[in-house]
């Protein structure tokens, strides 16, 4: 009891110097409680959703997708004849059955034709109104779309866009454009999580995004009072007979389910990563705070030593304080965490993507996890300073405060931290080095971990070297306030060490993935420029395949030398060995492709395998399957016959663009896929006459002006296409990266301010000699910013060498260029100093405004 008591005395009474490190604690546990109730609200959202929308039974055609999503090869949905209807109605146990058609396959523009669809990646579907969506969707302006003029948009859309009854909207499919006016606006009455949805009634639906009328995708049957779901299946299933899909309500939001569920997981890790890096960058902060207190309170804790206390009783003392700091913060930090998921909710609903707060999901998991883990690694960081606490003498109450083995770093520590990071150092080499990309891998792996924990552990050897070589260079400018803050910052070699390493992590990391990234997009660039001969090309941004009418459009534009045709088409290989491959794709392309695109060979010349019945494969296909040049390959064409071809070239995997691709003629293709059946073009790619460039590239945005679905970019703007999805992603990984760098920020200001407390007496006697307020202040301004420059240094170049290692993995892959970002290192590091210089203000304020006797006198 009376450690307890003694316990919270100095909890109180420290409470001040205690704040920083809770707030450590409460960020890093506010992300994780955050991340979890995001993602759980997310899900509990879509299994509403999709429970409401699902019907008893659910018919579509036996080559639908689970999730109901349309097929991309043709550009049409998989349909079912309208006599099936029937045929479901007169099935014992049906109550009724209602036929639907829709697509996801579509674009939809307004009248200035510009793209209504939702930049959150949820998808846009077209569909006929009908008793199902009646269930989930309330009409609140106008009517439901009656004939080939009016179509009804759903609420979140509308306002999105600001449409109105009476505008125009143009639907865009593989058939043709069909334009109609908004006669209706529906609400969803369950949460949208963000598609735009639009109705048209069922003969319009079934021509504009089919093509003919009499077909349905989808045929939703409600069960008889007592019928049971399973039940229901199985007599269906025996009526319609094979050739079809049948699923029940779970299945269908089973499989829904497992689609979002793929994506949220990802989410979910991805962001629990980075809260387990703010927590390992938290550690430092608390094994700092506590290191000082301890250092602070010597004289103290000798005197309680010497008037009896053991050294367990000192050390639980300490540890009682870490687990007060982690209960506090990390209750604060799931309150913090609820606030985080519903901002979060907030963000995306900017984005189009709507969650209701009504279905906020806080699993009982969720502030245990948080708490736990909280008070887990608060306890933890505070082991080493509690164990050093218990080792003070009770002759330490006789000297003056500190202990003076903290002013430089151990024999031990510095040779473990020399041994580990060597390992690091020969992990890495060995991942240069490796031949292949999983070894390689596990090796970068390895020598990341390895490499951080030594330069952790070897930190005070470092700051010794590394502050004195920034002080020369930064600081002795500063005359002799420059040299104090120099000394302040060598004076306790493994506190410095500790705060310049939680800056160094999240600088590390930053580093790391700059060098990978600006190696990407140069090695691309150098490949587009090596290897593409085409001057322009022509895809839709998420993937759709081109109309024919769109096609007609492109053929015809004027200053073109050639355009070249490009397909994907699914098939099953018969290899030489014997053995089948499935889910193979073969890309189907015009002769012409051989000189848009110059891919490299290790056999044969790639031009040939565009004759007829001839193929080309990739070198490690014909590796694994013993393929040679002029090997015979059986080749199953989805929708087709099956035709033994040729391979007359086999491709290095030594490329980035059409990596792993084998290609044929569409000649080849066309005469063994029925016209009907064939898959529509995936891209096209288009090369203007001598000099015409800059007029063929204005003529062919003209062409597709009626086809804003489609993108033509010529290399520049491929280029700076592919860089700008780097950085976005980039962006992204540093905006979450931010959590760690904060709270070593954090770090940063603790230390000082305690260090400050610490050498409370120092300062005044300085100030009582002649140093004035503001040289005090800038001092420990300068000490700051050197630290922060020790961090970034040491991060920094840590990083770039981590990625510089993982680019000698990408060479593997065809990414051979190595590209360091130096403005953006350069950015970083000089950012760093004025993070320094903010971390310090107040710090700085504070002991300029101590009053010199009261600081002489303290002791």
């Amino acid at each position: 009891m009376t450690v307890l008591k003694t316990s919270l005395r100095n909890f109180l009474a420290h409470k001040g110097r205690m704040a920083l490190s809770a707030i450590a604690v409460l960020l890093s546990v506010a992300f994780v409680c955050g991340t979890l109730v995001f993602t759980d609200t997310m899900n509990t959202t879509f299994d509403k959703l999709f429970q409401v929308t699902s019907s008893d039974v659910t018919v579509s055609a036996k080559g639908a997708s689970d999730t109901g999503e349309t097929t991309s090869d043709t550009g049409k949905p998989p349909v079912l004849p309208a006599a099936v209807v029937g045929k479901i109605e007169r099935t014992p146990g049906v109550k009724s059955a209602e036929g639907t058609v829709f697509s996801t396959s579509v674009t939809v523009v307004d009248g200035d034709k510009e793209k209504l669809s939702p930049t959150s990646g949820a998808p846009t579907i077209v569909g006929n109104w009908n008793a199902n969506d009646a269930r989930t969707m309330k009409i609140t302006t106008g009517a439901a779309p009656k004939g080939a003029g009016q179509i009804m948009v759903d609420a979140d859309t509308a306002k999105k866009h600001h449409l109105k009854l009476g505008d125009d909207i143009g639907v865009i499919t593989a058939v043709g454009t069909h334009h109609a006016r908004v006669s209706g606006i529906a609400t969803f009455t369950v949460t949208n999580p963000g598609a735009a949805i639009f109705y048209l009634d069922t003969k319009t639906a079934q021509q504009a995004l089919v093509g003919t009328t009499g077909v349905f995708t989808n045929v939703n049957v409600t069960a008889d009072p007592g019928v049971t779901d399973a039940r229901l299946k199985r007599d269906v299933s025996a009526a319609l007979g094979t050739g079809y899909k049948v699923q029940t309500a779970k299945e269908v939001a089973d499989a829904n389910q497992q689609d979002v569920k793929s994506f949220l997981d990802v989410m979910r890790y991805a962001m629990l990563g980075f809260a387990g890096i703010a927590f390992l960058v938290g550690i430092f902060l608390i094994i700092n705070t506590f290191s000082m207190l301890v250092a602070q309170r010597t004289r103290e804790i000798g005197l309680m030593r010497a008037i009896g206390s053991s050294r367990r009783q000192v050390n639980r003392s300490v540890l009682i304080e870490a687990l007060l700091l982690g209960v506090v913060g990390s209750v604060l930090g799931v309150g913090a965490g609820v606030g985080i998921a519903v901002g979060l909710m907030k963000l995306m609903g900017q984005i189009g993507m709507h969650l209701s707060t009504d279905d906020l999901t806080v699993a009982w998991t969720t502030p245990v996890a948080g708490v736990v883990l909280g008070v887990v690694v608060t306890v933890l960081a505070a082991y080493l300073p509690a164990r050093r606490a218990g080792k003070i003498s009770p002759m330490a109450a006789l000297r003056d405060a500190g202990a003076p083995a903290d002013a430089r770093a151990g024999v031990i520590r510095a040779v473990i931290g020399l041994v580990l990071t060597g390992a690091g150092a020969a992990g890495l080499a060995a991942a240069a080095a490796s031949d292949h990309a999983t070894t390689g891998s596990a090796w970068l792996g390895l020598g990341i971990v390895l490499t951080l924990i030594g330069f952790v552990v070897i930190g005070p050897l470092l700051a010794s070297g590394v502050v004195r070589v920034l002080g020369a260079i930064v600081l002795r400018v500063f005359g002799p306030v420059g040299r104090m803050a120099e000394r302040n910052a060598l004076r306790n070699p493994r506190r410095t060490g500790a705060t310049g390493a939680a800056l160094m992590i999240g600088l590390a990391l930053v580093a790391c993935l700059s060098v990978v990234g600006s190696s990407m997009v140069a090695s691309a660039t150098d490949q587009l420029d090596k290897t593409v001969g085409a001057d322009f090309i022509v895809q839709s941004d998420n993937g759709s395949v081109i109309t024919p009418q769109a096609v007609d459009a492109l053929k015809s534009t004027p200053g073109l030398e050639r355009v070249t045709e490009y397909k994907i088409l699914p098939v099953t290989m018969t290899t030489p060995d014997g053995k089948v491959s499935k889910n193979e794709s073969l890309n189907a392309a015009d002769p012409s492709y051989a000189e848009d695109l110059r891919t490299k060979t290790v056999q044969g010349d790639l031009a040939d395998a565009y004759g007829a019945d001839s193929m080309s494969v990739f070198a490690g296909f014909a590796k694994d399957h013993g393929i040679k040049q002029g090997s015979k390959v059986g080749v199953a064409f989805k929708d087709g016959r099956t035709a033994e071809l040729t391979v007359r070239a086999i491709t290095s995997d030594e490329v980035v663009v059409d990596k792993g691709a084998m290609y044929v003629s569409i000649a080849t293709a066309k005469k063994y896929v029925p016209a009907d059946k064939m898959p529509l073009d995936l891209l096209f790619f288009a090369t203007a006459k001598e000099g015409q460039q800059d007029a063929a590239y204005k003529a062919l945005k003209a062409s597709l002006h009626d086809y804003p679905q489609y993108t033509v970019r010529d290399q520049t703007d491929y280029k700076q296409a592919l860089k700008d999805q780097i950085g976005q992603l980039l962006n992204l990984i540093y905006g979450l990266l931010a959590l760690a760098i904060i709270v070593a920020v954090l770090g940063v200001v603790n230390t000082l301010a305690l260090s400050v407390v610490e050498r409370t007496r120092e300062i005044g006697l300085m100030r009582a000699i002649g140093l004035s307020r503001r040289q005090l202040r800038r001092m420990i301004r300068l000490e700051s910013v050197v630290i922060a420059l020790f961090g970034a240094l040491l991060g920094l170049g840590l990083g770039m060498g981590w990625g510089a290692t993982a680019q000698k993995l990408l060479a593997l892959q065809g990414l051979k260029v190595l590209d360091i970002p130096w403005p953006t290192i350069i950015t970083v590091f000089i950012a760093s100093a004025f993070v320094g210089l903010f971390a310090a203000l107040i710090p700085a304020f504070r002991a300029g405004r101590m009053n010199v006797l009261s600081a002489i006198a303290t002791e």
